[in-house]
């Protein structure tokens, strides 16, 4: 399993009006950290783009646990489970600055050849940066 984390403030903006951060907030959250993610394996959305592939998200799901409010520092930890294929699955567990689980989590990616939108499987590239944190101990 491959693990990295962001940390991102609530903004003002981002809050509804009984202060909390509006729950539609975490897809954009979980966007930055999973590309925050690939760029620690040496990828970035962009390089994987211009070769050629797409990422659209196939599937996303959260569980809520408390809220979180204007100003609070969120560390949301990001880890691949398991080495893709034709998709990638990212788990996400969001916590505040007392280390409290404020949510969990998921996203499925599909890799796409751009030129003929038919899913095509993970770049070789990215699959060995991957392989070292999947072998089996």
């Amino acid at each position: 399993m491959y693990e990295s984390e962001v940390d991102i403030r609530v903004r003002y903006a981002e809050t509804d009006r009984m202060g909390y951060c509006y729950y539609g907030n975490y897809a954009q959250y979980f966007e930055v950290a999973r590309v925050e993610s690939l760029r620690s394996l040496g990828f970035s959305y962009k390089k994987l783009e211009d070769s050629g592939i797409l990422l659209p998200v196939r599937d996303f799901s959260i569980t809520y646990n408390k809220p979180a409010f204007y100003d609070d520092l969120l560390k949301i930890k990001s880890q691949i489970v398991e080495l893709p294929a034709f998709r990638i699955k990212f788990r996400y567990k969001t916590y505040n600055q007392n280390n409290e689980n404020i949510n969990f989590g998921e996203t499925t990616l599909v890799f796409i050849c751009r030129i003929k939108n038919k899913p095509v499987t993970c770049p070789e590239e990215l699959k060995t940066e991957l392989k070292p944190f999947f072998y089996e101990k």
